[in-house]
């Protein structure tokens, strides 16, 4: 597989993981439920946040390191670098 599909898949792939743990996240934090959040250190919780919080802000960052990479290539094709060619 080459550089450019793989960073596309993981861009595709990480966005749709955004997605679905902002909705998570958006529930857990707004829904009918916020108000009966458990305390922190209680099971299913890291530092008192519900776990697709630290999803959400983790797919994030994929998000950003894959468009990052995406945009590198992107620049590269378009300025190639100062190569001086052969003769």
């Amino acid at each position: 597989m080459r550089p450019i599909r793989a960073l596309q898949l993981i861009l595709g792939l990480s966005l749709f993981a955004t997605l679905f743990s902002g909705t998570l996240t958006y529930r857990e934090l707004f829904g009918a439920t916020a108000m009966s959040c458990p305390a922190p250190g209680a099971p299913g919780t890291v530092f008192g946040w519900p776990a697709c919080v630290y999803g959400f802000f983790m797919f994030l960052c994929v998000d950003a390191l894959a468009a990052a990479g995406l945009l590198g290539v992107h620049k590269e094709r378009v300025e190639p670098r100062n190569v001086p060619r052969e003769a």
